[in-house]
C-alpha cells in the first residue's frame, strides 16, 4: 500500500462532507444544476465585500516594494497590531501585536496551537458535535481526542460533561462559537463559569489547561447577539480564527492566533507557536493577503443576506415538522433527524435531490447538518423537494 494505515483508515471514515459533495458532482451530471439542491459545504457564495476588492486594485496598481518576499514568520508587524487593536477593544485587555501569528487560515491557526502545546498522549477535549477535522489535528501533534456531550437540546455547553472529561493528561479544550454544525453562540456567563472550571482544574492537576477558541464565524451573528471575548473569561486562552467566512475569502487561507495576553507565559507560547508555524511547512502566511486584510478588521460581509437565508430555511423546514434550535449564527442548521438513523434519513434526502451531511459526520448520530451559505434561488427551489421529503418520512 503506499499510503499509512492509518491515513488509509482516515480516508475511510472522514468527512462525510466530501462525500456528499462529490455525491452532488455526480447527480448534477445526470439532472443538471438547477435541478439538485446541494446542502453539504460551508463554501460561501457571497462575494468579499467593495472594501476588499478596492485594496485589492490599490495593491495591484501601486505595487509595494518587496511585498512579495519573506517577513518574519509570524507576519507583518502592522497587520498583527491590526487584529491586536480589535481584540484589545473587544477583550478590554492590552493585546499587543506580539501576540498575534498570522496563518494560513483557521486550520493552520489550530495545528500551530497544538503542535505548540501537546506532548504524546496529551488530551484534547472537543465538544459533541464537533468539526471533524479537529481530531485529525489533534493526531497530527500526537494528541489523544477526548469527546464531552453539549446539551443535546440546545448545544450549549454542558459544565458537567466537560468536568468529568478532564484528567491528570488534559492539556486544552477547543470551543467553537458561534458553532459548526450547531450555529449556537455560547453566552458569557458560561463562559465565566468554564473560566473558573478550568482553573480550578488546573490547580487540582498542576497543569496548565490551554482552551482554545476557533472562531471563524464571530462576526456572523443575528438578532443583535454578540460573540463574548474568551480572553475576559479565560485566562489560559487562545484565538484561532480566518476571514474565510466574514470576508468571504476560504480559498485565500488567510487567518490568524492571537493569546490572551494574561496568559502564563504568554511570551514563551508566542516563541513557540511561531516556530511551529515555520517548521509545519506553513513558514508564512501569504504575503498578499496580509497586505489586503490589514485594514478590513472591522469589515464583514452582508450579514442580513445569511439571515434572510437562515430565516427562510428555519421558518419552512419548522412548519413543514422538521426540529431544530434556531441558529444564533455561523450559517448551519442541525435538525433531529426524523428517522432513528441519520445516514438512511440522508441517503433517503437523495432521492429528492437534496444532499445533506449526517450528524454521524460531527460526531452526533440523529441529526444532519445544513449548510445555508448557498444562493437563495436555490433554497427556495429545494423548498418542494423538502416537502416531498417530510411527507415520505412522515412528519
Amino acid at each position: 500500500m503506499p499510503i499509512a494505515r492509518k491515513i488509509a483508515a482516515f480516508i475511510e471514515n472522514a468527512s462525510w462532507i466530501r462525500k456528499m459533495f462529490e455525491e452532488g458532482e455526480r447527480l448534477r451530471g445526470i439532472h443538471g444544476a438547477d435541478n439538485v439542491f446541494d446542502f453539504t459545504l460551508g463554501n460561501p457564495t457571497v462575494e468579499p465585500p467593495a472594501e476588499f476588492e478596492e485594496e485589492f486594485r490599490k495593491l495591484a496598481t501601486q505595487p509595494i516594494p518587496g511585498m512579495h518576499r519573506y517577513m518574519n514568520n509570524a507576519g507583518y508587524e502592522e497587520t498583527r497590531q491590526a487584529v491586536a487593536e480589535v481584540l484589545a477593544e473587544k477583550s478590554g485587555l492590552e493585546v499587543k501585536g506580539s501576540q498575534v501569528i498570522m496563518t494560513c487560515g483557521a486550520g493552520g491557526a489550530l495545528n500551530v496551537a497544538l503542535k505548540t502545546i501537546l506532548n504524546p498522549g496529551d488530551e484534547v477535549i472537543i465538544l459533541t458535535p464537533f468539526f471533524v477535522e479537529y481530531k485529525f489535528y489533534i493526531d497530527n501533534h500526537g494528541g489523544v481526542p477526548v469527546e464531552a456531550w453539549t446539551d443535546k437540546e440546545t448545544f450549549q455547553l454542558n459544565l458537567t460533561a466537560i468536568e468529568n472529561a478532564i484528567t491528570p493528561k488534559t492539556r486544552a479544550l477547543i470551543i467553537c462559537s458561534p458553532n459548526n454544525p450547531t450555529g449556537v453562540i455560547y453566552p458569557g456567563e458560561d463562559l465565566q463559569k468554564l473560566g473558573e472550571l478550568l482553573t480550578r482544574k488546573e490547580q487540582e492537576h498542576a497543569r496548565q489547561i490551554v482552551l482554545i477558541s476557533d472562531e471563524p464565524y464571530a462576526r456572523i451573528c443575528y438578532d443583535g447577539k454578540e460573540v463574548p471575548s474568551i480572553f475576559r473569561f479565560v485566562k489560559n486562552s487562545v484565538i484561532a480564527t480566518s476571514h474565510s467566512k466574514d470576508l468571504a475569502l476560504p480559498g485565500e487561507r488567510i487567518g490568524y492566533l492571537a493569546a490572551n495576553p494574561l496568559m502564563n507565559d504568554v511570551a514563551t507560547f508566542m516563541q513557540g507557536a511561531t516556530f511551529a508555524n515555520r517548521v509545519l511547512g506553513f513558514v508564512n502566511a501569504p504575503a498578499l493577503m496580509q497586505r489586503l486584510v490589514t485594514k478590513l478588521q472591522r469589515v464583514s460581509v452582508n450579514i442580513d443576506e445569511y439571515r434572510e437565508k437562515r430565516d427562510l430555511l428555519y421558518d419552512n423546514l419548522t412548519a413543514m415538522g422538521f426540529s431544530m434550535v434556531k441558529p444564533d449564527g455561523a450559517f448551519y442548521l442541525f435538525p433531529k433527524s426524523p428517522l432513528p438513523d441519520d445516514v438512511k434519513f440522508v441517503k433517503l434526502a437523495l432521492e429528492q435531490q437534496i444532499l445533506l451531511v449526517p450528524g454521524a459526520g460531527f460526531g452526533a448520530p440523529g441529526y444532519f447538518r445544513i449548510a445555508y451559505c448557498v444562493d437563495k434561488k436555490m433554497i427556495e427551489r429545494s423548498l418542494p423537494a423538502w416537502k416531498k421529503l417530510a411527507q415520505e418520512v412522515g412528519i
